[in-house]
């Protein structure tokens, strides 16, 4: 069995936002469509990474003043539709770096997928400098809810209207009953395969075997690999 539903099934939500002002609009960034969904005032967009930084630019753009709370995550040093996507900068870096680079077969991946699996990857498309022409304004981690509002981690309680969760997912293989998955639901796996468990298989996993395992031409070479390795146990087999 292949398992191919990556691992952005059910959306995070802290456990303290339930403890929000039933006046104050939430939405996970999995529900979010534009800013015709949200109330007049303040709003405050919880992961400051690719979902984050995108919504709360659109949303301060659209008039509202925005928070943005999280760690900055880093951003591409160039633009994907400018100068340097013509001049074949972007596909070096999504073919070259996040393709041939960034795997589980090189120290530099090895180093770096802890913390892209645990946390995120760069900014794509927005920059800080975006962000800051928009009027979004940057503040600390969301660590918990005092009389009904949102408490960051320099304590200040920010009196927002409108709560936009760009906090990630489960994994969602809580249904997969074979001792496959590490402390974190993550399941145990090399390039797919996975150890001990010869007729199961995942394929678009983020950082399965490469950073470029969630894109097209990355999640296309690792079901190849995958589809060889089912072809060649079941020849064995058959032999």
């Amino acid at each position: 069995m292949v398992v191919a539903m990556a691992t952005y099934q059910k959306p995070r939500v802290p456990a303290f936002a339930d403890a929000l002002a039933a006046g104050i609009v939430q939405l996970h960034s999995s529900e979010y469509r534009s800013p015709s969904q949200l109330r007049d005032g303040e709003v405050l967009v919880v992961g400051a990474a690719n979902s984050g930084a995108e919504i709360a630019l659109e949303t301060a753009r659209r008039g509202y003043r925005t928070l943005l709370s999280g760690r900055h995550p880093g951003h591409l040093p160039f633009r994907i539709d400018g100068i340097a996507y013509r001049a074949g900068v972007v596909r070096l870096v999504l073919r070259g770096v996040f393709h041939r680079v960034l795997t589980t077969d090189t120290p530099l991946g090895r180093k770096a997928r802890p913390s892209v699996v645990s946390r995120s990857g760069p900014l794509i498309r927005v920059k800080s400098r975006d962000l800051a022409a928009a009027g979004v304004e940057r503040v600390p981690r969301t660590e918990g809810v005092r009389k009904g509002r949102p408490v960051l981690a320099d304590r200040r309680v920010p009196d927002v209207a409108n709560v936009i969760w760009c906090t990630g997912y489960y994994p969602g293989f809580s249904w997969i009953d074979l001792p496959v998955l590490d402390g974190q639901g993550e399941p145990v796996q090399r390039r797919g395969i996975v150890p001990g468990e010869p007729g199961l298989y995942f394929v678009g996993l983020h950082f399965l075997y490469a950073l470029s395992s969630t894109m097209i031409h990355g999640v296309g070479r690792d079901a190849e690999h995958v589809a060889r390795t089912v072809y060649q146990r079941s020849r064995a087999t058959a032999s």
